[in-house]
């Protein structure tokens, strides 16, 4: 039961960190903002698969699904982090 709410709030902070940096990367125009929004946009899609996998869906495993999402979650902060870091 109290697993199901750490999922859900995991992903509702995820998404609500993703509204924010894009949000103020629409204001500020500051690509270090884009990118970290869009990370967090693809962790919190990974933190809703946790939560569709364990809570709704427990017969069907999409953890490959969940694994790729996150590295490319992680992969797309790396590459805005080069990519200003330059």
């Amino acid at each position: 039961m109290i697993a199901r709410a750490v999922y859900l709030l995991c992903a509702l902070t995820s998404a609500s960190c993703a509204w924010l940096l894009l949000r103020g990367y629409l204001k500020n125009r500051t690509r270090l903002l884009l990118w970290s929004g869009l990370s967090f946009a693809a962790l919190a899609a990974n933190n809703a698969l946790l939560f569709i996998d364990l809570v709704i869906v427990p017969d069907i495993d999409l953890s490959l699904v969940r694994a790729a999402l996150s590295l490319f979650g992680v992969l797309i902060l790396l590459g805005g982090l080069v990519w200003e870091g330059e």
